[in-house]
């Protein structure tokens, strides 16, 4: 293992070096959250890829290959085509928008009336999102260094936030484009091949496992239709998603960078159920599926190359981490914060509004290790902040993008409606129950749709003004939205 260490040590402090490179670019708040908006083509799609397969697309997405077979793709499926909904129909105009957090976008499309409540939810699900996220360290430091739950989260945990604090968005985005190259070279051109090799190939693997495991449908109908609830809406509307849009550099690169990462989603998705079908075979009685990615790396890769593959485990983890970490930051600091302060954002070339969001990343990033460290069911924690986010965002956010007629109080009763009936059936039906989405989304349509038409039309002002904003002809500016003439 000893060169498996060295390759793991270089990786990891590669990640730190960028973390510094990146501080040395970081001067102002559009370099430090956003990148400074101008991503080009390559590096974009790279970044987008990197954050959303992280954990639970590479451990999880190989675990339920071998629960389910080349039908445990789906997961991951429909996270690429969330991505691709994205990046066609509605990548160009968020980027144009010139706005930082998904609820800065709400207040600019109904008035600045809806900041707060969703900055709340969208805070709350960044932050179960890092959490989990965190977590998946004990996993790869277990076998790596044979080290106890705590220490690994606190080491992976430590490495994330120390890069994401030193050159925000400007980091995480050199350090998730090594990490996509690491992820594709170790995941897809050495994992796969070298799994179905052992496996026998795949004649091998069809005589040796029941025939529901080459069935494209066999996770079932019913769970195929809750993760587009989740996965796919949720890639629509997340701010970790979002904030990535917001670095693209042209409506251009948004738009076909975006479809590039979707489409490469696809592809891992794939590749994860094959690994996890070829380790059914190899070791058909693991006692948890989430330990056959870390099963088959162990016993039937070489030397160095078991580095590799377990550097772009590393690197799924790191990607949607560090990516989770800085929306919580974000969010926590200018959608919450600032707003219960009072106070106005300052100039984006400001210092000090710097120094500020690296101060909440750094406090952010220390709540995610102490809760990580408390936290032990991961699939509740993440299904809970999925549902809440669908469940209470999903609705206002796209209805602002899509129908004039929406209005501040129907968002509002959407966000409240929707969120709050996700809560009473998750406690009724449990937490990983189907309903609980199911029908706080239609609660959240309904509310929206009925209190929309029951009150007063959005202002023509702010109307005028949001036009403007998605059509990329008003400039970034920290002012508020315009007050109605009528007021």
């Amino acid at each position: 293992m000893a060169v498996d260490y060295i390759v793991i040590v270089v990786y990891l402090a590669g990640m730190l070096a960028m973390g510094w490179w990146g501080m040395r670019r970081a001067k102002s708040k559009s370099e430090f959250l956003v990148a400074g908006r101008r991503l080009g083509p390559a590096m974009y799609s790279g970044t987008m890829a990197a954050i959303v397969l992280g954990g639970a697309s590479t451990i999880g997405g190989v675990g339920l290959g071998y629960q389910y077979g080349f039908s445990g793709a789906w997961m991951v499926v429909t996270i690429g085509l969330g991505l691709l909904a994205l990046s066609v129909f509605f990548s160009a105009r968020i980027a144009r928008l010139k706005v930082y957090t998904v609820s800065e976008m709400l207040d600019l499309r109904y008035g600045g009336k809806a900041g707060v409540i969703s900055g709340v939810v969208m805070w709350a699900y960044t932050l179960m999102l890092a959490v989990t996220s965190t977590i998946a360290y004990a996993t790869i430091f277990d076998v790596l260094f044979d080290v106890n739950r705590t220490l690994a989260i606190i080491l992976g945990g430590s490495i994330v936030v120390a890069y994401s604090t030193l050159g925000g968005m400007w980091s995480i985005t050199l350090t998730d484009m090594v990490q996509f190259v690491v992820k594709t070279i170790g995941v897809l051109l050495l994992l796969l091949p070298i799994a179905v090799v052992k496996a026998g190939g795949f004649s091998e693997m069809k005589a040796q496992l029941p025939t529901e495991y080459f069935d494209p449908l066999g996770v079932g109908g019913e769970t195929i239709f809750t993760y587009v609830l989740i996965y796919t809406f949720g890639m629509l509307i997340g701010q970790d998603i979002w904030q990535r849009v917001f670095t693209a550099g042209s409506d251009r690169t948004a738009k076909w960078g975006g479809t590039i990462a979707g489409t490469y989603c696809l592809v891992y998705a794939v590749a994860g159920a094959v690994i996890g079908t070829a380790a059914k075979v190899l070791y058909p009685n693991l006692a948890s599926p989430d330990d056959a990615f870390a099963t088959i790396v162990k016993d039937e890769l070489p030397m160095g190359v078991r580095g590799l593959v377990l550097a772009a485990a590393l690197a799924a983890v790191m990607s949607t981490s560090s990516g989770a970490l800085i929306a919580c930051a974000t969010v926590a600091n200018n959608d919450i914060w600032s707003r219960l302060r009072g106070v106005m954002r300052k100039t984006d070339g400001d210092h000090d509004e710097v120094k500020g969001n690296r101060l909440f990343i750094l406090a952010m990033g220390a709540a995610v290790v102490v809760i990580a460290i408390a936290l032990n069911d991961v699939v509740e924690a993440l299904t809970v902040a999925y549902n809440l986010l669908v469940g209470g965002l999903l609705v206002p956010i796209l209805g602002g993008l899509l129908w004039k007629r929406g209005t501040a109080q129907g968002a509002l009763a959407a966000v409240a409606v929707g969120g709050l009936t996700v809560v009473g059936l998750m406690a009724g039906f449990g937490v990983l129950a189907n309903e609980p989405i199911y029908y706080g989304l239609l609660a959240s349509l309904a509310v929206y749709v009925a209190v929309s038409l029951a009150t007063r039309p959005t202002d023509e002002a702010i109307l005028a003004a949001w036009r403007e904003r998605l059509a990329g002809r008003s400039p970034e500016s920290p002012s508020e939205p315009p007050v109605p003439a009528h007021q």
